[in-house]
């Protein structure tokens, strides 16, 4: 599993928000400047992060981007998940019954196992103390 550049520059996006007064809002043009990024590839990465609730937009003059939520309350799964769906490892973990063989299958339960301890990894950091951590 590779994680997509679209991923990644909405982590390192709201990595940026997250580095910003609580509650400010950040240019379309300042957030492109300093992520290295285009408007549209910005604009494509924004949209599932403000569908999740993860970040929020304002429109007209002065408008731009915020964190709707406590930095705290971001995860590295709930971006993973916003950008590109359920996280699973393998066809077999994405609905129970969807592999003919799970019952046989002695890589079903490592399969398990490994998306089970990504997810807590992923769980366990949040966008409060990747900011923190960041030198950017």
């Amino acid at each position: 599993m590779v994680i997509t550049r679209a991923t990644e520059y909405a982590i390192r996006t709201v990595i940026f928000l997250a580095k910003q007064p609580q509650g400010e809002i950040v240019l379309k043009k300042d957030i492109c400047r300093t992520q290295n990024v285009s408007p549209a590839f910005l604009t494509k990465i924004l949209q599932p992060l403000i569908k999740a609730g993860i970040v929020s937009s304002q429109r007209g003059v002065g408008g731009g981007f915020l964190l709707a939520r406590d930095p705290q309350n971001i995860n590295l799964l709930d971006l993973l998940e916003a950008e590109e769906g359920p996280l699973r490892l393998n066809h077999c973990l994405i609905e129970v019954g969807n592999c003919q063989r799970d019952a046989q299958c002695a890589a079903h339960q490592v399969w398990t196992e490994a998306q089970n301890e990504m997810v807590k990894v992923l769980e366990k950091h949040n966008i409060a103390d990747l900011a923190a951590q960041d030198k950017t």
